[in-house]
């Protein structure tokens, strides 16, 4: 089938493409419907089946004779690690630690917060999670304690399962000490901490409080898989809100295993037994669908790295890891990608690793520069496909479904709706606009399963937060368009369009612009405030590794290049260039804080920033702008 006609398929019948859709999962109770409509904008998805996560995503596979598969491969050249992990040890070693957090009192519905590296054990520690009903929240390792404290209070764990500590290149991580300091500012007390040591640096325990995760598992009775019903919740996963109070995005058991069961096979074009490597971390979005659960409950392989792309040790990490685990579907952010070219523009490591294996390669996490994906596809030689989701979904609003079709590629284009998701372009009083026009992206209500029903304990928040602007819709805080042929075109988040003298420009439209320049390895741009013309934007260029260009010439051609390609409408007249730009550790540029700093607005300190001195250069580099005053 293509995938039009897939599509047209869920669009006639979208009860009966869902229903199919989960006889792939191993039910306890097979769901007898698949969506309930509770009104007012609220839905579930397979509301009355029973069901086991851990039971999908790693029994079931041994029960059907594929045990000895490695379920997991670690590699770390932090800590110079590989091991595989097979599904039937996956088993054992999951229903140990179930036995044992059980054991200590944590039964169905308990919260348990997981605060770890990028290791095996943060994977075993999810999946013994849902192997009991326990509902897991990652925090991403190293986070603030005044972060992991909110997020304590907001979850009120029974327990939380951490490790010693995280190793950067260059530095350790001491988790244990921002463990401790959260739970001291926090109002709620876990009844008990699980600590992993980790050689390269042993935590001290408090006694009583916390347990080593050898020992408190020694001699315990493994644990079974518990069904639980379909729309019990599996996980929290905060996402930073404009509030400062962070939103706990949820997600329902059942909807969950069919959505991404259905995605590994439809969009990443895996079958059972391939190997998958989503190269992001736990405590993201993507590490909960693409490392953890997605491959695991369709039976492949996935990858656990704890690296970076670059410096670990040098900008071939990738494409070694690739060769020596025969990775089939490759997944990362665009700013990975550009780190690597950043540093490697000639693409001389790639041409040292054997990476015949390699079928295809998806990048989300934000906008995918044209520049980059034309890079990697030449590199490659494999299709480079942009695809675009959101913490709140859970897997792809809009792809390329490689696994049905593979549709022609259109630069800047993540592609189509994926079934299950209804795209309208809508401008601000909620009526659709034309082919091209730039409008608000929101989806027609019902989402598809997967995605999230509400908040944690803010039913409210939920509401306002996405279905009051346009009534009958889920707003998606993104901008962009949709062309003749239905390919959307993600431009911003709706804060990005900015306003030059009436004209609503896209901050991601002139990007594509500036890092088209071949000097330029990274861009950025935000619009500043100016008593003319409301606001201006203003670009920040980071340089090709080896570019000794004068600063001033590579200013002047960008400037050139935005009038050429956008027009004098655009008003560009204002780049900087800096060494690196503020981001957060899952590699989204903090353009808000930017604005902030530029516009001499109040503003706090991003939880999630990777390195916080980046903020002073950028200041500097405004101050010499005459901005950040």
């Amino acid at each position: 089938m293509t995938y039009s006609e897939v599509y047209a398929q869920w669009q006639a019948d979208p009860e009966g493409f869902w229903m199919d859709a989960a006889g792939a999962i191993s039910w306890d109770r097979a769901p007898t419907r698949a969506l309930s409509d509770l009104g007012e904008g609220l839905y579930e998805w397979f509301a009355d089946a029973r069901v086991n996560t851990c039971y999908n995503a790693v029994d079931r596979h041994v029960e059907a004779g594929r045990g000895e598969q490695a379920a997991i491969i670690y590699d770390s050249p932090v800590t110079h690690t590989k091991r595989e992990i097979s599904f039937v040890e996956l088993r054992n070693r999951v229903a140990t630690l179930a036995g044992a957090l059980r054991a200590k009192g944590v039964e169905k519905g308990d919260r348990v917060i997981i605060y770890m590296p990028m290791v095996p054990e943060a994977l075993e520690a999810m999946l013994a999670c849902a192997r009991i009903g326990a509902v897991h929240s990652v925090v991403f390792g190293g986070f603030a304690a005044s972060e992991l404290a909110v997020r304590i209070d907001d979850a009120t764990p029974k327990a939380i399962i951490a490790a010693s500590c995280g190793i950067e290149p260059g530095r350790i991580v001491h988790y244990k000490p921002l463990l401790d300091g959260a739970i001291e500012q926090a109002s709620h007390k876990p009844d008990f901490c699980v600590i992993l040591q980790r050689e390269q640096e042993v935590a001290e325990l408090i006694e009583g409080r916390d347990v080593n995760w050898h020992g408190f598992q020694y001699g315990v009775e493994p644990a079974d898989c518990l069904p639980v019903e379909g729309n019990h919740p599996a996980y929290i996963l905060y996402t930073s809100g404009t509030t400062g109070q962070p939103k706990g995005v949820i997600r329902h058991t059942a909807g969950q295993l069919v959505a991404l069961n259905w995605s590994m096979k439809n969009i990443y074009n895996v079958d059972p037994g391939d190997v998958f490597w989503a190269a992001s971390d736990v405590g993201w979005v993507v590490g909960h669908s693409y490392i953890a659960y997605g491959p695991l409950i369709h039976g492949n392989t996935t990858i656990v790295f704890e690296g970076k792309p670059v410096g670990t040790p040098d900008a071939g990490t990738f494409w070694r890891v690739m060769a020596e685990h025969k990775v089939k579907t490759f997944f990362t952010a665009p700013t990975a990608f550009r780190a690597v070219k950043r540093e490697d523009p000639e693409g001389d490591f790639v041409k040292k690793y054997d990476l015949s294996h390699l079928g295809q390669v998806f990048l989300a996490g934000e906008r995918a520069d044209p520049d980059t994906i034309v890079w990697a596809q030449e590199q490659l030689g494999v299709p480079v496909i942009d695809h675009w989701w959101q913490t709140e979904t859970g897997w792809s609003i809009a792809a390329n479904p490689l696994g049905i079709e593979a549709l022609p590629v259109k630069l800047g284009s993540p592609a189509v709706p994926m079934p299950g998701y209804e795209v309208h372009i809508l401008d601000e009083g909620g009526h659709p606009v034309s082919a091209g026009e730039l409008g608000a992206i929101a989806i027609k209500l019902p989402l598809p399963p997967g995605t999230l029903p509400t908040l944690w304990q803010a039913g409210d928040r939920f509401r306002t937060s996405y279905l009051t602007a346009f009534p009958g819709y889920y707003e998606t805080g993104d901008a962009g368009m949709m062309d003749e042929d239905g390919y959307l075109y993600i431009m911003a988040r709706t804060d990005d369009v900015i306003n030059v003298a009436g004209h609503r420009l896209s901050t991601g439209a002139m990007e594509e612009v500036l890092s088209g320049h071949p000097d330029v390895a990274e861009c950025a741009v935000i619009g500043v405030a100016d008593s003319l013309k409301g606001q201006m934007p203003l670009g920040f260029l980071c340089l090709n590794a080896g570019c000794n260009r004068p600063h001033s010439e590579i200013v002047t051609e960008v400037v050139k290049r935005v009038r050429e390609k956008i027009g004098p409408v655009a008003a560009f007249k204002l780049a900087c260039v800096v060494d690196r730009l503020p981001k957060t550790r899952s590699g989204k540029i903090l353009r808000a804080t930017m604005v902030s700093i530029a516009d001499g607005s109040s503003w706090k300190m991003p939880a999630t920033i990777d390195d916080p001195a980046i903020l002073d250069e950028i200041k500097t580099a405004l101050q010499e702008l005459g901005y950040a005053s």
